[in-house]
C-alpha cells in the first residue's frame, strides 16, 4: 500500500490543498498511522464544484453507449487493482482481507449493472386523447433529464461499494459529481477514484474532496451548486443534513435496529447460522446488521444455548486473518458497545458469552433476558453484541419491533408463510427477510429505510431515478 500523504481530485488532477493541512488516517488494529489525506479549503470546494458543473454540461450530449464505455473501463481497472484496494480497505477500516477483496469485485460488478440497466431506461410517450376531451393532436414524449451536480458522501464501513453505489448511477444519468468519503474511508476511496481516474473519464466530471466533516460538511451541503445529496452514514448525522439542505433531493441511508423475530415454530438451525452471520460479521458494522432477536419464549433456551455455541467458535482477532470479528473502527466506537454491554447487565441481563474487551476489539457478546429498560435493546451499537428479548406472541414481537425510531429491516424465522407474511405486513420496516439475515442486496433490490433509517430508495434502477427528473415536451400535430 502507498502509505504518506494522498492528494485530492479536481478537474483530472492530483493535487496538494492550498490549506497546508492534512488529515492522518490511523489504522483501527494496527494502531499507527497508515496515511494521510488533504484537508482541503471551502474555496476549492467552490472550485470542485464548478469544474464539475463545467464538465456535467457536456457530459450531458454523451451517448449512454459512451459514457458505459468510461465505465466499462473504470470496472475493468477495480479488478485489475484489486489486491492492492483490499488491503488499503483492511489497513483503513479493519475489514477481513478476503471480505475486503470480494467488496472491489462485488464494485466493478455494480458499476457493469449499472451501465447496463441505464442503456435500457426507456422514456415514454402520452397520448392527448387519452383523457377525456383531451385532443390526438397532442402527444407528451416524457423522457429523464440529469440533475446536475450530485454530492456523493458515504461511511467508512463499505469505502469503495457504498461510494461507487453513488457515483456510477449518477454518471449513468448523465449527472457530475463531487466526492466527499468518510475521513476514516478516504484512503480506499482515493484509490477508488485512482481506478476511475486510469479509465480516462473527461476532466471535472468526478472531483474527490477530502476533510472532516465539522470543516466542510455544511459548506458542501448548503452549496447552490449542488443539485441532489445522496449520503449513507448515521442517522444523527443524516438528521442534521435534511435539515441544513434545502429543496434538494435528498437520498439517506441511515441506521437501524434491525430484529431477527424467531417464532416457536423456526428452523432453529437455519435461524442460528443466519443469526450468527447477520449479527456478526464484521463485528457487527453494518447498517443492516441483526442488532436485536425477539424469540418466542417456549424456544428461547434452545435458542440461546445454539447461539452461544456457535459465537464461541468465531474467529476472533486480525482482519489480516482473516477474523469475522475484527477491532471496531476506533477506540470511541468501541467505548460505546462496552457501555451498552455494562448497562445491560447493570440492569439484570443475564451475560451468556462476551464482555471482554482488547483495546478496541470487543468480543462477540450475547446477552438474555434483555428488557426494554436497557440501552441495547433500542440504540444502534454498531458492534458485535446481540440482545435476546423474550416474547410471548407474535404480535408483542411487532409492537417491540415498531416502538423503534428506526425502520431499515426484519428477519422472520419461521416454517408458516402466512404467519411470515401476516408479521411482514405489520412491521413498520424498509424490507423484510424471511427466513434470511438482514442484508443489503442483491444489488438491484430496492434498498429502502423507513422512520429513523432514512428517505429515498437505492438499488440499481431506482438510484438513477432518484438522480434524474422527468421532462416532458408536448408536441402540437396540426389537426
Amino acid at each position: 500500500m502507498t502509505s504518506g500523504v494522498h492528494k485530492f481530485y479536481i478537474n483530472g488532477e492530483w493535487k496538494n490543498s492550498e490549506s497546508g493541512h492534512t488529515i492522518a488516517i490511523k489504522s483501527p488494529y494496527l494502531h499507527q498511522v497508515i496515511g494521510e489525506v488533504q484537508a482541503v479549503t471551502k474555496a476549492e470546494v467552490d472550485e470542485a464544484i464548478q469544474y464539475a458543473h463545467e464538465a456535467q454540461a457536456k457530459w450531458a450530449d454523451v451517448s449512454l453507449q459512451e459514457r458505459g464505455s468510461y465505465l466499462y473501463k473504470w470496472a475493468d481497472e477495480l479488478v485489475h487493482m484489486q489486491d492492492e484496494i483490499a488491503e488499503v480497505i483492511m489497513k483503513e477500516v479493519g475489514k477481513a482481507y478476503n471480505d475486503a477483496k470480494k467488496e472491489v469485485v462485488r464494485t466493478a460488478d455494480f458499476i457493469r449493472y449499472t451501465i447496463e440497466e441505464a442503456e435500457h431506461t426507456q422514456g415514454e410517450s402520452m397520448r392527448g386523447d387519452s383523457f377525456p376531451g383531451g385532443s390526438k393532436s397532442k402527444i407528451a414524449i416524457v423522457e429523464r433529464v440529469p440533475l446536475g451536480v450530485v454530492l456523493a458522501i458515504s461511511p467508512f464501513n463499505y469505502p469503495v461499494n457504498l461510494s461507487a453505489a453513488k457515483i456510477a448511477p449518477a454518471l449513468m444519468a448523465g449527472n457530475a459529481v463531487v466526492f466527499k468519503p468518510a475521513t476514516q474511508g478516504a484512503l480506499s476511496g482515493t484509490k477508488m477514484i485512482e481506478a476511475l481516474s486510469k479509465a480516462g473519464l473527461p476532466k471535472g466530471l468526478v472531483n474527490l474532496v477530502t476533510g472532516k466533516g465539522s470543516d466542510i460538511g455544511d459548506y458542501i451541503v448548503e452549496h447552490k451548486g449542488i443539485n441532489m445529496i445522496s449520503f449513507t452514514g448515521g442517522t444523527e448525522t443524516g438528521n442534521h443534513l435534511a435539515k441544513t439542505a434545502t429543496k434538494v433531493p435528498l437520498v439517506l441511508e441511515l441506521g437501524g435496529k434491525d430484529p431477527g423475530i424467531v417464532r416457536e415454530d423456526a428452523d432453529l438451525d437455519e435461524a442460528v447460522k443466519q443469526i450468527i452471520s447477520g449479527a456478526f460479521s464484521y463485528s457487527g458494522q453494518r447498517c443492516t446488521a441483526i442488532k436485536r432477536v425477539l424469540v418466542h419464549e417456549k424456544v428461547a433456551d434452545e435458542l440461546v444455548s445454539m447461539l452461544k455455541e456457535e459465537i464461541d467458535k468465531l474467529a476472533v482477532g486480525s482482519p489480516e486473518d482473516n477474523s469475522t470479528v475484527v477491532p471496531l473502527i476506533d477506540t470511541k466506537s468501541a467505548d460505546f458497545v462496552q457501555g451498552l454491554i455494562t448497562d445491560a447487565i447493570e440492569k439484570g441481563a443475564t451475560l451468556i458469552t462476551g464482555n471482554k474487551r482488547e483495546e478496541n476489539l470487543i468480543y462477540p457478546t450475547l446477552l438474555d433476558h434483555v428488557t426494554g429498560d436497557m440501552q441495547v435493546a433500542w440504540e444502534e451499537p454498531f458492534g458485535p453484541v446481540l440482545p435476546i428479548i423474550r416474547v410471548t406472541s407474535d404480535e408483542e414481537a411487532v409492537s417491540i419491533t415498531n416502538e423503534s425510531e428506526y425502520g431499515l429491516q426484519a428477519s422472520i424465522f419461521t416454517k408458516d408463510i402466512n404467519k411470515a407474511f401476516a408479521i411482514a405486513n405489520k412491521i413498520e420496516v424498509g424490507s423484510v427477510q424471511i427466513n434470511g439475515r438482514t442484508e443489503r442486496g442483491p444489488d438491484h433490490f430496492p434498498f429502502i429505510g423507513v422512520k429513523g433509517s432514512g428517505m429515498g430508495v437505492q438499488g440499481i434502477k431506482k438510484s438513477i431515478e432518484s438522480m434524474t427528473r422527468e421532462k416532458i415536451t408536448v408536441l402540437n400535430l396540426a389537426e
